[in-house]
């Protein structure tokens, strides 16, 4: 059952971080920044890939370990890390510029989603 979540939760990731991206490269080439309901959107991506690897980590210590562990936690780990170190960089800042670090971060998280998923299988 946890695992079914798990593969099910990466797909939910993967679809939520390219709409993410494709929103992101919208608002950038509409020649806006980062508004409220991008930034609480973002924090929702960032709360569902810390779910998705608080369960992975339960399948991993109840003896259900991914078939490449070390690389597939790699994918896990740079993944909750992406969006705080893309807000670290930018200090916060909000404008048009920022706009596209975001975009692409996410469109780089969507590759890590799909690479977590090869490697987990």
């Amino acid at each position: 059952m946890a695992i079914l979540l798990h593969a099910r939760l990466a797909n939910t990731a993967l679809l939520f971080f390219l709409f993410m991206a494709v929103w992101g490269f919208w608002r950038f080439f509409r020649q806006q920044g980062l508004g409220s309901s991008y930034w609480g959107a973002a924090l929702i991506a960032e709360v569902l890939i810390l779910f998705q690897g608080g369960l992975g980590l339960y399948l991993w210590i109840t003896d259900s370990p991914p078939a490449r562990g070390g690389i597939h936690v790699l994918y896990g780990v740079a993944l909750a890390l992406a969006v705080p170190l893309v807000y670290s960089y930018t200090r916060g800042r909000q404008d048009r510029a920022e706009m596209l670090l975001y975009a692409v971060a996410f469109l780089i998280m969507c590759g890590l989603v799909l690479r977590a998923m090869v490697t987990g299988s």
